[in-house]
């Protein structure tokens, strides 16, 4: 039997901009087998994307209803994008088990600066967002920063309990090129680094179409030679879109599976009866319109 999976999506409950249903429509029509809906966790102070505080029980009711409506049709999973900033965010294996999460995605989207309580997000739309933080924070340095966001990685990896790194390389969406090359061997450095304590923890790494979809980045999250590496470190990974809109659920599946197996990859893991599974990559369905 083959498979179609996402693991990572965003509905109304976060910055997503349809309610849950509506994906679930969307990937049954698909022929999705399972998808994970993974909000991004709540964060003690004013923002835009994030789960609001209050209305956590309402998300997980709702997922929980629906997995009832279309049991037998498509598998549903609840999650949560849980992010990292040191001494701000709650611990990840205390989300899992208040909640009864199926599994939790990592992601470090506001770097902390140690010298004060400003973040340097590094998200959303706006270029110019992540010039003025680096600029603000981090006086231009941008391999001070850069250093800054790949060591909150380790930190999340070392220090919290979750089963996905999510985007692993996104500090270099908004960089387009413009302040530091993936190829220097500082940035080469902090990669590895990282790739090893992924390999220690046994960590899962999602490979992240969004940047590719929406024009941000001309590789995959995480790139090519980062695939490599984990490739040569029997690390595990799995196939999302990020989605943000129902449409969106399967975008550029063809060819980051093409990218995956050019880049030695056979099996992609799959989240089935409460663990996580590796099935053939030639088992997961193309992208169907």
């Amino acid at each position: 039997m083959k498979n179609k999976t996402n693991y990572h999506t965003h509905s109304n409950f976060s910055d997503g901009s349809a309610e849950p249903e509506e994906y679930i429509k969307e990937a049954i029509r698909q022929g999705f087998s399972s998808l994970g809906f993974s909000e991004h966790s709540v964060l003690p102070f004013e923002n835009t994307f994030a789960l609001q505080p209050g209305t956590e029980s309402a998300y997980i009711s709702e997922i929980r209803r629906l997995q009832q409506v279309y049991q037998g049709q498509v598998q549903i999973l609840l999650a949560l994008e849980a992010d990292y900033i040191p001494g701000v965010s709650v611990g990840f294996a205390g989300l899992k088990a208040s909640f009864g999460l199926d599994y939790i995605i990592g992601s470090v989207h506001l770097v902390k600066n140690n010298h004060n309580d400003i973040l340097w997000f590094i998200d959303g739309p706006r270029r110019e967002t992540y010039d003025n933080g680096l600029n603000e924070l981090f006086g231009g340095d941008i391999r001070k920063g850069v250093t800054a966001y790949w060591h909150q990685l380790n930190q999340m990896i070392e220090r919290e309990t979750f089963d996905i790194v999510g985007h692993l390389d996104k500090i270099k969406m908004h960089n387009q090129g413009r302040w530091f090359s993936e190829e220097e061997g500082w940035y080469i450095d902090l990669v590895n680094e990282t790739i090893s304590l992924i390999a220690d923890h046994s960590l899962i790494v999602e490979v992240n179409t969004r940047g590719l979809y929406k024009g941000r980045s001309e590789s995959l999250f995480p790139g090519e030679y980062i695939l490599r590496k984990l490739r040569e470190s029997n690390v595990r990974v799995t196939l999302s879109s990020d989605a943000h809109q129902p449409h969106e659920l399967s975008l550029w599946f063809d060819e980051a599976k093409a990218i995956l197996k050019n880049c030695g990859f056979n099996e992609l893991s799959i989240f089935s009866h409460g663990k996580w599974d590796d099935q053939s990559i030639d088992f997961y369905w193309p992208h169907t319109s």
